[in-house]
């Protein structure tokens, strides 16, 4: 089944889309170097912000899927029901709350190793 975009989604995409052709369109051109610094910051962060958004318009895509496939709402880990009010907080959550604490514990544990 063919979900269409929402018009938010379609407007986040025409956004990266704008933001890859200024990026095709060459380097920074500023003669000052502090200028030439400000502009390749605001560059990077413009690239992190379309990065984080792709990634959430991707898991919002995998919820709409899990919607039609009838696994939505339920963990991934352990099967479980996800709470409402997770995913009332969080409509693209995959784990229950109980999940998703042992999960960030252990990318804790295993980055401080």
């Amino acid at each position: 089944m063919f979900i269409k975009a929402s018009p938010a989604g379609a407007e986040l995409l025409a956004e990266s889309t704008g933001t890859l052709n200024s990026l095709q369109e060459g380097g920074i051109q500023e003669p000052d170097i502090a200028d030439r610094a400000s502009a390749e910051t605001d560059r990077a962060l413009e690239l992190r912000t379309r990065d984080r958004e792709r990634k959430l318009i991707s898991k919002i895509d995998a919820a709409l899927e899990r919607l039609v496939d009838g696994s939505y709402g339920y963990c991934e880990e352990t099967g479980d029901p996800i709470s409402v009010r997770r995913l009332d907080a969080r409509p693209i959550a995959t784990l229950s709350l109980e999940a998703q604490e042992r999960h960030e514990r252990m990318e804790r544990t295993q980055r401080d190793d």
